[in-house]
């Protein structure tokens, strides 16, 4: 801490992200406004004194997925330096999204999804996955669907993720065999339709509170190539929730084993009939949305300033 009682933040992101996170600005300026001494270090800058920040925000680290046991080895050693935010044990569990069966064991409604490990028959598992509709489900109920979605369970931003029809199992299968044969845990899920109409919701908070929400257009679409950068391009618009997303989002965050989050997303889109379903949990580096929420910058920055000083 500096003279004063202002902190000394870094917002860690990668080489590739530091121009791409809009988020990063106004969160930047809102800490500056508080007279608070603001770095954009990378993680994976060697030459980083993690030590003499009071607290480290990860914000767009968004290369992690590809490098996933350096990234976290970085975690736990600058976590043993200053304060991590979020907080290293919650950054382990929620990089791999076999979180979701823990969600769904609290109770939490959740995309039905078949988890597929390396070793498998890629083959068999897809068959039993298509042949059995909802019965092949690892959890969750699902009626029946016509297309569905392969994805790695260490993954971001949409990367490695693809929408296939049911009838297209020749290439759904390639994806999912090269997913297991370079030693990638997979996950298959129905793909829930509605989401063509409805979009996402994208439920933000900050310190447990609610901050703001947002709607996020599809992004999967058939056929389409699979995400080469660093993210896929979102249309995003402001969105107010209803209380049925509400109460799903707020049970979600309860639902997290670690204590409370300083930041967290919650992106629900709508089941088979109608009622939200968690799709993703977002406790690592997600792009929150500052820029379509007026005051949310701020909000983030007062959070940010307790907890450097907690």
């Amino acid at each position: 801490m500096r003279p004063g009682g202002t902190p000394r933040v870094a917002l860690v992101t990668a080489r590739e992200a530091l121009a791409l996170d809009q988020d990063l600005p106004p969160l930047r300026d809102a800490l500056a406004a508080q007279g608070v001494d603001v770095d954009l270090p990378c993680w994976d800058d060697a030459s980083v004194d993690w030590a003499s920040f009071d607290i480290a925000v990860l914000r767009s680290t968004w290369d992690y997925a590809e490098r996933i046991g350096e990234f976290l080895e970085w975690a736990d050693r600058c976590a043993c330096l200053t304060r991590l935010a979020n907080r290293v044990e919650t950054v382990r569990w929620n990089t791999d999204k076999r979180y979701l069966l823990e969600l769904s064991q609290a109770g939490v409604p959740v995309v039905p999804t078949r988890f597929v490990s390396p070793g498998a028959d890629a083959s068999m598992e897809l068959m039993r996955f298509l042949d059995g509709g909802a019965g092949s489900l690892t959890f969750g109920h699902a009626d029946g669907f016509t297309d569905f979605v392969v994805k790695p369970v260490i993954g971001a931003a949409s990367r490695d993720a693809a929408r296939y029809a049911r009838v297209d199992g020749t290439a759904a299968l390639a994806h999912l065999a090269r997913l297991l044969e370079t030693g990638r845990q997979t996950m298959l899920q129905p793909y829930l339709d509605r989401v063509d109409a409805h979009g996402e919701s994208a439920v933000i908070f900050f310190d447990g509170v609610l901050s703001h929400s947002v709607r996020k257009g599809p992004l999967l679409k058939r056929g389409a190539r699979l995400v080469s950068g660093l993210f896929a391009p979102e249309r995003i618009t402001p969105r107010e929730i209803d209380e049925a997303e509400r109460g799903v989002a707020v049970a979600t965050l309860r639902a997290i084993p670690f204590g409370v989050p300083l930041y967290a997303r919650v992106d629900l889109i709508r089941g088979d009939h109608g009622a939200p379903v968690v799709l993703e949990l977002e406790l690592t580096e997600p792009s929150l949305f500052l820029a379509q929420a007026a005051g949310s910058a701020e909000r983030l920055a007062a959070a940010i300033i307790a907890r450097s000083r907690d």
